[in-house]
């Protein structure tokens, strides 16, 4: 539940719940700071939302601020609600946006644009030693600025990288070789055989989960059996959890190989693809085909092959060792031709990106006034008031006095 808010200087006598705070905001962006968004949820999904409090936390100190990422305002907790409360974003998603574009799609100029600024959010993310998990179209708003901003740390993990990773390719081969500590790792010669057996290991056991849950099918349905108490990682570097959305869910996912930073790579390029053509390209007719569709097919193209279609095609690397960014991270992404030109130390200096919200965006916001975003969090940890008796139970007690 998300509920825009305008919040007024703080008063000496309200207690707000104590946070770090906010980054410092300049004042081209101080109106981004006047209005905010709210989100409650009841218990039955405390674990994953005390998770994103914590990683919001995490990113609304000065040192972890990024311009592209959002940050904690404050939070609340009742017997019956957890809240929090983040920048309110009057831009809606990119889903939305999207679907607002003639034939449906973004030209090639607005994909970079948006790309630039969420390969730099991703960036600051990995660095922090976090996984995002979860990119997609909803998970991307608007700011007021038309800058971007990810949303939805849920499902997010913190993982630390590997210490001694090397890609080799030897003269005369098309295949790398991963090198971990002393031993080389060969590519599997027999992957689609080995994927097929995954794929009908993953429907049995996944079939069992859902019927565990009662998890709704869905096309876009999440599926996260995952505890957040402390799991055994190898050398801390990857998680062995299945969670994601389906049509963005990476190869190593669906096979249960355990997975790294290198699921966010993936996800980008399925975003990336359905910017370009209005839809993600392994969809199928139910959550079977799909997952068997991310595991043996391939990406199509229409068209005159160009630069953005080989870094789509280069992100949807099915072997994560081979994927663009398995190394090096946001450079590797940031160093190809797509981006050429691109000034990654200027995309926050940008005046006109290719959509500003309009007054329309936030008319909620500004009609209304406004609420007082603390008093609303000290109404919601105040007892509901007594009711007065009812007119028929006056009249028993008066009765029942002869």
């Amino acid at each position: 539940m998300e509920t825009p808010l305008s919040a007024p200087p703080p008063s000496s006598s309200q207690k707000p719940s104590p946070l770090p705070p906010p980054p410092p905001a300049d004042q081209k962006h101080q109106k981004d700071l006047d209005f905010h968004s709210i989100r409650a949820i009841k218990f039955d999904a405390e674990r994953r939302a005390r998770w994103e409090i914590q990683v919001l936390k995490q990113l609304s100190t000065q040192k972890t601020a990024h311009p592209f990422l959002p940050h904690l305002i404050s939070s609340v907790e009742t017997q019956e609600f957890l809240a929090w409360a983040v920048p309110f974003c009057p831009g809606g998603d990119l889903n939305v946006l999207r679907h607002r574009q003639n034939d449906r799609v973004f030209s090639p100029s607005v994909i970079r644009f948006y790309l630039a600024e969420i390969v730099c959010a991703l960036d600051h993310l990995h660095e922090m030693g976090i996984v995002f998990r979860d990119l997609k179209p909803e998970n991307i708003l608007i700011q007021h600025s038309g800058h971007v901003t990810l949303t939805d740390f849920d499902l997010s993990r913190t993982l630390t990288r590997k210490t001694v990773r090397n890609l080799i390719c030897d003269a005369g081969e098309t295949g790398c070789h991963l090198i971990t500590g002393n031993r080389i790792e060969q590519p599997q010669k027999k992957q689609k055989q080995q994927d097929r057996r995954n794929l009908r290991r993953w429907w049995f056991v996944n079939d069992i989960q859902q019927k565990k849950n009662g998890l709704k099918k869905a096309k876009s349905a999440r599926v996260s059996p995952v505890s957040r108490r402390k799991l055994s990682f190898n050398n801390g570097e990857r998680s062995n959890s299945f969670v994601g959305t389906e049509e963005y869910v990476s190869p190593e996912v669906v096979r249960g190989d355990g997975h790294e930073f290198a699921v966010d790579w993936w996800a980008l390029g399925i975003l990336t693809y359905e910017m370009l053509y209005g839809t993600t390209p392994f969809k199928g007719k139910n959550r079977k085909e799909t997952f068997r569709n991310v595991l043996l097919k391939k990406p199509e193209f229409f068209g005159k092959r160009n630069e953005l279609t080989d870094l789509i095609e280069r992100l949807l690397e099915k072997d994560p060792a081979q994927r663009l960014g398995y190394q090096r991270g946001a450079c590797e992404i940031k160093e190809h031709g797509f981006f050429k030109g691109v000034r990654w130390d200027l995309l926050t200096e940008v005046l006109r990106p290719p959509f500003i919200p309009s007054r329309e965006d936030g008319e909620l916001t500004v009609t209304t006034g406004g609420v007082d975003m603390r008093k609303y969090f000290e109404d919601l940890r105040a007892p509901p008031p007594s009711m007065p008796p009812s007119p028929s139970s006056e009249c028993h007690r008066r009765l029942s006095e002869f």
